[in-house]
């Protein structure tokens, strides 16, 4: 099955708030009508975050519009989808996290070669609010440089 766009819907503001230790792809549980919206692009990652519950890592709040050609059988836009990884890595996750200022952040959200739809977590800590202006400092000198070379 080939898809007619390439999906890749990324957590913008995730990278600016948080630094990434360590990333790990992870295939989601979806319905019929969630990967359709999916691969239409009508997917947000925006205040998305993830949770370990009973040794399942679960995403919360992310945002999958209902299908427009979907009927009574349509999904909710935002319920808790389960991921799926191997429990080696959800192990890690869960020690991970209980350290203070650690948590696990969705980054994006692409569908692959074989069609399935695969969610890139990061274990994050948290930046302060000078990481912050220091990130941002950073973009903009690397802007100015783009600016002069381009000359």
């Amino acid at each position: 099955m080939k898809t007619s766009a390439n999906i890749n819907i990324k957590n913008k503001r995730a990278t600016f708030d948080f630094s990434f230790i360590d990333t790990y792809t992870a295939g989601i549980v979806l319905t019929g009508t969630e990967i359709k919206s999916i691969r239409l692009g009508k997917a947000s990652l925006v205040d998305t975050f993830c949770f370990i519950h009973r040794g399942e890592v679960w995403v919360k709040n992310m945002h999958i519009a209902p299908y427009f050609y979907g009927s009574y059988n349509n999904h909710s836009a935002r319920r808790d989808r389960k991921l799926l990884l191997d429990r080696k890595e959800i192990r890690k996750l869960q020690q991970a996290t209980k350290a203070p200022g650690f948590t696990i952040v969705p980054v994006r959200l692409f569908i692959n070669e074989k069609g399935l739809a695969k969610l890139v977590i990061a274990l994050a800590k948290g930046k302060k609010e000078y990481d912050k202006r220091e990130s941002l400092k950073e973009k903009d000198d690397r802007r100015e440089m783009d600016r002069m070379f381009k000359r």
